[in-house]
C-alpha cells in the first residue's frame, strides 16, 4: 500500500524549476529517506506532500487510510522558525493540537495528555516554562518534534531533523522516529545522511529530480549517486559508496542502534 503517490510532480519559485517532472512512491508504514545534494529538492518535496505548496505540473496523491484521509504531521527545521517568538516550550508544543481543538477551544484533559506525553518523548518536560531563545539548538529542535507528535497523525514528515544537532538530541530524534515506525506511522525525513539513508525502508535520491526511487540497496548504487552528486564527489570506503560532500555528516547515532528496514 502506498502512503504517497507523486505522477509528474514538478515545482517552480520565482520563475525557476527546483523540481522537474518526476514519478514516485512512498510506501505507508515505513521509513522514507528524501536525500541529496544542496538544492535538489528534499524539502520543496517534503512541503508539497504536505500541502504547504502546489506543485507547478503533475499531482501528488495521499491515499485514504482505513477509509478516511490520513493526517499529516510537519516538523520544520528548527533554523527556519523565530527563536524569538515570546511563547514557551510548552506552549509551543501545544500548539499541534490546534488542528484538532482549532485555536479557541478549551483543551480537554485528553489535550494536555497527548502534549505532556509528546513533551516526555522528547525529554523536554523540564523545560516546559522557558522560552525558545533559551534553549540550545538541540533543544529547540526537540520542542519541534514533540509539537509534532502532539498533533493527531498517521504520516510524520521530518526535514533534515537531526543535522547539526548534539548527539543526545539526534539519539532522541531517531529513538521517535524508530517508535513511530513501529506504531505503523509513514515517516517521511530529508537528510544529507548517506548512513541515514542506507538505514531506511525507502529512498527517494534526487538532484533537482527524484534520480532514484525504491529500497536502498536498489537506490543508492554508485551509478546512481554519480548522477546525482557528481562523479567527483563520490569515492569508496572499503568498497562501500560515500560521499565526500561538506553537507554530506555521517553520524555516530547510527552505532547507537539502525532502524529496521
Amino acid at each position: 500500500m502506498s502512503a504517497v503517490i507523486g505522477r509528474g510532480v514538478a515545482a517552480r519559485y520565482d520563475g525557476n524549476e527546483v523540481l522537474s517532472a518526476s514519478d514516485f512512491t512512498i510506501p505507508s508504514g515505513a521509513i522514507t529517506a528524501l536525500i541529496g545534494p544542496n538544492g535538489s529538492g528534499k524539502s520543496t518535496l517534503l512541503s508539497l506532500i504536505a500541502g504547504l505548496h502546489q506543485p507547478s505540473a503533475g499531482t501528488i496523491e495521499i491515499p485514504a487510510l482505513d477509509g478516511r484521509p490520513r493526517r499529516l504531521a510537519y516538523v520544520f527545521q528548527s533554523t527556519r522558525v523565530n527563536e524569538h517568538l515570546p511563547v514557551t516550550v510548552r506552549e509551543v508544543v501545544a500548539m499541534g493540537r490546534y488542528l484538532t481543538t482549532g485555536p479557541r477551544r478549551k483543551f480537554t484533559p485528553e489535550d494536555h495528555r497527548i502534549v505532556d506525553a509528546a513533551m516526555a518523548r522528547m525529554d523536554i518536560t523540564g523545560l516546559a516554562a522557558r522560552h525558545l531563545k533559551e534553549l540550545s539548538g538541540g533543544q529547540r529542535q526537540r520542542v519541534f518534534v514533540a509539537q509534532g507528535l502532539a498533533q493527531d497523525h498517521d504520516l510524520l514528515l521530518l526535514d533534515e531533523p537531526t543535522t547539526g544537532l548534539d548527539l543526545p538530541s539526534a539519539r532522541a530524534i531517531d529513538d521517535v522516529i524508530h517508535d513511530e515506525h513501529g506504531r505503523g506511522c509513514t515517516v517521511i525525513v530529508t537528510t544529507h545522511d548517506l548512513s541515514e539513508a542506507r538505514d531506511a525502508d525507502h529512498v527517494l535520491l534526487l538532484a533537482g529530480r527524484v534520480v532514484a526511487d525504491g529500497p536502498p540497496e536498489t537506490v543508492l548504487t554508485d551509478e546512481n549517486l554519480a548522477a546525482a552528486y557528481g562523479p567527483g564527489l563520490l569515492h569508496a570506503d572499503h568498497g562501500i559508496p560515500e560521499i565526500d560532500d561538506p553537507a554530506h555528516v555521517t553520524r555516530e547515532l547510527h552505532r547507537h542502534r539502525e532502524w529496521p528496514g
